[in-house]
């Protein structure tokens, strides 16, 4: 299976993630609950270690190098970037947070290319362009989003949702960065993402000891399950593996590019599973075709292939 199939089968998942994130964060009495973020990177622990156990053990020689680049992806993606992805989708819902994710592209292009040495074609551009402006008018309508009193009185800005989308972005950039350069080094997309989940899970564990809410995160996954949150695990952890897999195939940049047709996935999962629960507006629909359009440029490039 080459790069782009593989990136848009992640894409696929990523999408179906968000919006059980969004379902799964919200209690019975329609409060914020618990987001999942500690067992969906237990679930890809667990199932890309699995995997690897099952497919890609034997003869596998260890090397220093690799295991710090993957270690230090999964601090920054599977970690930093997934906690903060969680709790933007928390704030802002499922198809506004993840029009804040669709920074991570373009923080992506700009490490590919300058740290990585990625060639960026003219098509290439083109395709980023689309995606971009559609991301300008999403974060343009969230920005006119209702929000609470206590937040309105601050500004825009004040919004937390916001701001964890775009830690998430960078996060995910650089960790993709850091995922490329440990393939090169041990090319093994499975142990890969195995090491950089067990990473991120030590580190939420750590984080629990002196932060409350990391602590009653913990708590919450082994003494109450929730399914649309472990539903979400499994999404994730899937899309994850993909993801790793398709970069070992295709370049940084191309990937990213491509799975920027994730917020279109995402809009219409929502529709079809929230319903009322978030509504699709014109901005939504300009942004998700804008999206659409860069996407179907950058897969008709034969660059970087």
């Amino acid at each position: 299976m080459n790069g782009d199939l593989l990136a848009l089968c992640a894409t696929l998942f990523w999408s179906a993630a968000n919006v059980t994130i969004a379902r799964g964060s919200v209690s019975g009495d329609g409060q914020a609950a618990e987001n999942g973020a500690f067992l969906s990177i237990l679930l890809t622990a667990l199932l890309s270690g699995g995997l690897w156990l099952t497919f890609g053990a034997s003869g596998v020689q260890l090397d220093t190098e690799g295991v710090l680049w993957f270690a230090l992806a999964g601090f920054l993606s599977i970690f930093v970037g997934r906690v903060f992805l969680h709790s933007s989708i928390q704030w802002l819902g499922a198809m506004r947070g993840t029009s804040v994710k669709r920074l991570m592209p373009l923080f992506s292009v700009l490490l590919a290319v300058t740290l990585l040495g990625e060639p960026l074609s003219a098509v290439l551009v083109g395709g980023m362009a689309l995606i971009f402006a559609g991301f300008g008018v999403l974060l343009r309508e969230s920005l006119h989003a209702p929000v609470p009193a206590a937040l309105a009185r601050r500004g825009w800005l004040a919004n937390p949702g916001l701001w964890y989308g775009t830690i998430s972005a960078l996060a995910y950039a650089a960790g993709n960065v850091a995922r490329k350069w440990g393939l090169d080094v041990m090319p093994n997309a499975l142990l890969g993402v195995a090491i950089g989940a067990v990473t991120g899970a030590l580190l939420f564990l750590a984080t629990a000891t002196v932060v409350p809410s990391y602590r009653q995160a913990v708590h919450s996954t082994f003494t109450r399950f929730n399914p649309w949150l472990f539903a979400t695990g499994v999404l994730a952890s899937a899309g994850q593996i993909l993801f790793f897999l398709a970069i070992d195939r295709s370049t940084v940049t191309r990937v990213s590019l491509i799975v920027s047709l994730e917020v279109f996935f995402t809009i219409g999962l929502t529709v079809g599973i929230l319903g009322a629960r978030e509504r699709l507006t014109r901005a939504v629909v300009v942004a998700a075709t804008l999206g659409f359009g860069g996407t179907l440029l950058i897969l008709l490039d034969r660059t970087g292939r």
